[in-house]
């Protein structure tokens, strides 16, 4: 019998270490708490189309990582988004000349996550409280009470926070995990029925609550019947206000989008806020993953590196690296 390796978090960190993994001939299963894939590249249905309510788009700097970008969009899971780009800075609007390569998932953010699902077993709805090791084999203990495994290894790919209570078998790795401040995000989306008079696709906004906005028609394949946009707030912004009710938040945001926007900005028909509580981590580490390869416990994520999409895709690969090679 070939006892499966356990991952939990189905984010794109998770995913890439699956993929990783498969790839060298092992069994995954994976553990999300969502009813969904993707983890911050989630995309969230709603009545106004899917809306990218956390990663907003992603680049391509590692080799490694270009070459599976190109993968994704020769399998129409990803395009380049060419947005018309604006800086705000000191009550000023200016175009933006950065010329940096920009990636979405299509239709939709988390079109790539569910496309890296099509082989892999996972058990979404499921949050793993306690991760243990038997004589031989590790165990996992979900908040219902069930029981999982065995598992010969174990992946954690979740934001720290909650990695660090999952590392308890290994004090040196939850102490790493303990020591990352991870920041929180506001977003909120705002539909329009008729489309706001400005050319702006995507802004950068400096010196207000808000630190970037998007108009979500604007990125490949999607197909909405409403002017849609995706508000992010910043850290600082969201971590005073991180009880907010949605409505207070929705209107204060609001109020910010429609001083720097520049054009007339009617009362949106439809109108969504989530709290993001782990966004970000708050600085980058060059850990990679974590490893303890003689007990057989891994980490991943964004926050072992940059705190981007790629930066979660490399430490995916970087555990189930680790992991083969301690196989050998």
């Amino acid at each position: 019998m070939t006892v499966p390796i356990a991952i939990i978090g189905a984010g794109i960190a998770g995913l890439s270490a699956a993929q990783a993994l498969q790839k060298a001939g092992h069994t995954v299963h994976l553990f999300d708490k969502g009813h969904g894939s993707g983890g911050r590249m989630a995309s969230k249905r709603s009545e106004a189309g899917a809306l990218d309510l956390g990663a907003q788009y992603f680049t391509a700097r590692d080799r490694r990582f270009v070459e599976q970008v190109q993968a994704w969009q020769a399998k129409g899971w990803a395009a380049e988004w060419k947005p018309q780009l604006y800086n705000y800075r000191e009550g000023q609007l200016t175009p933006s000349p950065d010329e940096q390569f920009r990636w979405v998932g299509v239709p939709r953010m988390s079109a790539i996550t569910r496309g890296l699902l099509k082989d892999v077993t996972v058990n979404f709805n499921c949050r793993i409280a306690e991760v243990f090791r038997g004589k031989q084999y590790w165990h996992l203990q979900d908040t219902e009470g069930g029981s999982h495994g065995p598992f010969s290894r174990v992946i954690i790919a979740v934001p720290a926070p909650q990695a660090t209570q999952l590392l308890s078998a290994t004090t040196k790795l939850a102490g790493m995990a303990a020591s990352v401040q991870m920041e929180p995000t506001w977003a909120i989306a705002l539909g329009f029925d008729t489309p706001l008079d400005t050319p702006m696709q995507g802004c950068f906004v400096q010196g207000c609550d808000l630190d970037w906005l998007a108009r979500n028609r604007s990125k490949p394949g999607r197909d909405e019947k409403l002017d849609t946009w995706v508000l992010h707030a910043t850290a600082s912004w969201s971590k005073q206000h991180i009880d907010l009710s949605r409505e207070a938040v929705i209107e204060h945001l609001l109020g910010n989008f429609a001083e720097l926007v520049g054009c007339a900005v009617p009362a949106p028909t439809f109108t969504l806020a989530h709290r993001w509580l782990y966004a970000r981590p708050s600085s980058s580490h060059e850990w990679g993953a974590l490893a303890d390869a003689d007990l057989g416990l891994y980490a991943c994520g964004d926050w072992c590196m940059s705190g981007r999409v790629e930066g979660a895709w490399l430490s995916g690969q970087e555990a189930a690296r680790r992991l083969l090679e301690h196989l050998e």
